[in-house]
């Protein structure tokens, strides 16, 4: 039945972004951009797809202004999406935004809290997450003045003040502030997605259900694993875990458990995929696998979130879709990140 009304409120968006979708970069480009030897070569390759974009881009070109053009063009695309929304789709598209929210908070008081140049980190700053008070952050000393000063008026407000404390702002408070936020909007993201009457039981509740359990679970072990060898209790350390996914809670429990990464591998046994990710990791009893080098547990999981973003388009009549795009549009950052380092 949901298919009966969809295309006459949210039809129009679904086409769009299967639009976008098309015009996505495919494996022949990939290959191609790992044979430029240079940034013009670079340029040369993306003109099909960022043309507009890049045509009037002076030479010589930089990688920040090719990363700020191929961005420019994400934030168009979605803001455009977004201003023809309503009702449901809107506040689903809203949630989107949320995240990069939180990384531009966690960037701005961690540089500020560094001494970098507030105007370099500005600019640093994901435009998707933009919100007038995030200049004032930079000004914010302790976690009740970050909240009482700035975030009280965003979306993030909710997230924050159930976890509010006294703490003074130090590297560690401000991870734990990040892994707080994102536990509280993943949740908060999810209850939305299955519970909300004009999500429940559609097509839309389902995939992001997947998708969002998939992100809790990585975030969960990442948490583990960055945490070993830091002040960060295994108390402190599991109220950072999201409180869903294939994982939890029995997964959960035991990570918040867990001493090494042996400890983690034990945590994980119980989903296959991760089980295998950690093998091909080299983190398995088998270590590299017949001699070959293990991808990174960051590249694995990585090639997983874009599987399940591509499964997406696989269902008519879903919001999932939009956030499956940006996901696979967001691909082309991560790739230029690694050619230019390289």
């Amino acid at each position: 039945m949901e298919g009966l009304f969809f295309n006459a409120t949210d039809g129009y968006i679904e086409g769009i972004v299967r639009g976008y979708k098309n015009n996505l970069l495919t494996n022949a480009n990939y290959s191609n951009l790992t044979q430029c030897e240079t940034l013009e070569d670079l340029k040369l390759q993306l003109s099909p797809f960022y043309g507009d974009y890049l045509a009037n881009v002076p030479s010589p070109i930089s990688t920040s202004i090719i990363a700020a053009k191929t961005t420019e063009k994400l934030i168009n695309e979605f803001r455009y999406i977004r201003a023809q929304s309503t009702g449901a789709l809107a506040k689903f598209l809203n949630y989107i935004t949320y995240a990069y929210m939180i990384d531009n908070v966690a960037l701005l008081i961690t540089g500020t809290l560094h001494e970098r140049d507030t105007r370099e980190l500005l600019d640093r700053c994901h435009p998707l997450g933009w919100f007038e008070a995030m200049p004032v952050l930079c000004v914010a000393t302790n976690v009740e003045e970050l909240y009482n000063s700035v975030l009280v008026e965003t979306p993030l407000a909710p997230y924050f003040k159930d976890n509010l404390s006294s703490a003074d702002l130090d590297d560690l408070n401000i991870e734990i502030i990040r892994n707080t936020l994102y536990k509280s909007y993943l949740e908060d993201f999810y209850e939305f997605c299955t519970t909300d009457p004009a999500m429940k039981d559609t097509s839309t509740a389902e995939i992001m259900s997947d998708i969002l359990a998939f992100e809790a679970d990585r975030r969960a072990i990442n948490i583990t694993l960055n945490s070993f060898g830091t002040e960060l209790s295994k108390q402190d350390r599991r109220k950072l875990y999201p409180s869903f996914g294939r994982l939890y809670p029995e997964g959960t429990f035991m990570l918040s458990k867990a001493d090494d990464i042996e400890g983690v591998r034990a945590a994980v046994e119980g989903v296959v995929e991760y089980k295998t990710f950690f093998e091909q990791g080299g983190f398995g009893p088998g270590g590299m696998m017949g001699g070959q080098q293990p991808k990174s547990l960051e590249d694995l999981f990585y090639h997983k979130e874009m599987e399940i973003a591509k499964m997406a388009f696989t269902q008519q009549f879903t919001y999932a879709i939009a956030f499956a795009w940006v996901k696979l549009r967001e691909q082309v950052f991560f790739f230029q990140d690694r050619i230019m380092t390289t």
